[in-house]
């Protein structure tokens, strides 16, 4: 701090005077976490959109044990409601182990969803809460004053400039040129319900979201195969092969030139079925990479044998997991869209006199039925006749309502 200070790089002397604030912090911390043994996991952000860095502590046993780091660096709609769920699905619903508690800093509308979801996985209560007050909120404090330390070393001291982060990205995956273009892959779904995939587009340096693509993944070729069940497509390879052969064959289509590189979220597994689809169109020499999401291991496509660890500071990585991360919301943003649209119709519609229009005019007034069913039959009276707001009021209470179901 002092010889950042000396040398009159002064923003850079303030963010490790505000690690050392941290650091010591931390140690009491430690004794105040102590105290509770259950595992628990605390994660916060700070946004200054369209950049965002996000802290996830990893606590065992009341002790902090390990801390990951998240970049966002073109994340111009930054809703931390929409945000902080996307981001728990990308972080959990593959991982190999799951806390007891999940600690962050707002609610938001499909947390007992996930609850559920994750608690089915783990075997055990998985809680994800948001602690106002005591022992617990100190300590979410004081990870969100971390994230923001590490929002200023990433992106005001220590980023490097576009030019040399595209040069970097060629050298480490060994590409014939340095990316122009890069187009990513995902693939959503929750317990295999609406399967859909999101392809995103880095282009000179930023996000290019005019050419972002969604697709609803149909398994038209699986229709006759184990593949397909009640209708769904629930094979996430299969998935990815047929979104990736549908992005390319439109582009052959169409005369269009392929990407510099070509990036799949997930392991091998993912890269192998996004080859097959090329090998499919009779693409060859096409560069193409994936990126595990546990283990952050790059594999470049022809050199599966030689995987890419980078160092977790590399503005290599940073670049990928942002590509990476962008394509993992947009694709659990269209896949919550979807099955918004299904819960419009179920949730609400299916309650006895109240139509579409009527479920409509309610969400957008008061944004999700979880705070709809928070309402008292006055507040809800205001809104409605007192007959309908009856109706919409006991048909939310009863544990079988259609929402339940929805899903």
């Amino acid at each position: 701090m002092h010889r950042a200070s000396d040398e009159e790089r002064y923003e850079e002397a303030g963010g490790y005077r505000d690690l050392i604030r941290t650091l010591t912090e931390m140690e009491e911390r430690q004794k105040i976490a102590a105290a509770s043994g259950d595992d628990t996991d605390v994660l916060a952000w700070y946004a200054e959109p369209p950049q965002v860095a996000v802290n996830l502590f990893h606590m065992r046993g009341g002790r902090v044990v390990d801390r990951r780091d998240f970049y966002w660096e073109d994340l111009e709609e930054f809703q931390p409601a929409e945000f902080v769920s996307s981001l728990l699905k990308q972080l959990y619903l593959d991982a190999n182990y799951l806390p007891r508690l999940i600690h962050v800093p707002i609610e938001f509308e499909e947390r007992a969803l996930l609850e559920e979801v994750l608690t089915e996985r783990a075997g055990h209560r998985v809680e994800i809460c948001n602690p106002q007050r005591g022992k617990k909120h100190a300590f979410l404090e004081l990870v969100e004053k971390n994230a923001q330390h590490s929002f200023i070393q990433r992106f005001r001291v220590l980023k490097p400039s576009s030019a040399a982060i595209v040069e970097a990205v060629q050298s480490a995956l060994g590409l014939p040129e340095p990316p122009k273009r890069i187009e990513s892959f995902d693939i959503s779904h929750i317990q295999g319900s609406d399967t859909v995939a999101s392809m995103v587009v880095w282009e000179s340096g930023r996000m290019k979201k005019s050419d972002y693509r969604k697709f609803i993944i149909r398994g038209e070729a699986y229709a006759d195969t184990p593949e397909m069940r009640d209708g769904v497509l629930r094979d996430d390879f299969a998935s990815m092969r047929e979104a990736v052969e549908r992005r390319y064959r439109r582009l052959q289509e169409e005369r269009k030139p392929l990407p510099s590189l070509i990036l799949i979220d997930g392991g091998i597994g993912q890269l192998h079925a996004a080859a097959q689809a090329l090998e499919k169109l009779e693409i060859i020499n096409q560069p193409m990479a994936s990126i595990a999401k546990k283990e952050e291991i790059l594999y470049v496509l022809g050199r599966e044998d030689d995987p890419i660890v980078l160092e977790r500071h590399s503005p290599v990585l940073h670049l990928i997991q942002q590509i990476r991360d962008e394509t993992h919301r947009f694709a659990i943003t269209f896949h919550r869209q979807r099955r918004s649209k299904r819960r419009l119709q179920t949730a609400l519609t299916d309650i006895p006199g109240v139509g579409e229009r009527t479920a409509r005019k309610l969400l957008e007034r008061f944004g999700s039925v979880a705070r709809l069913r928070r309402m008292t039959l006055d507040e809800l009276s205001a809104e409605l006749p007192r007959a309908q707001a009856q109706r919409l009021y006991d048909g939310l209470r009863n544990p079988a309502a259609p929402e339940s179901r929805a899903d």
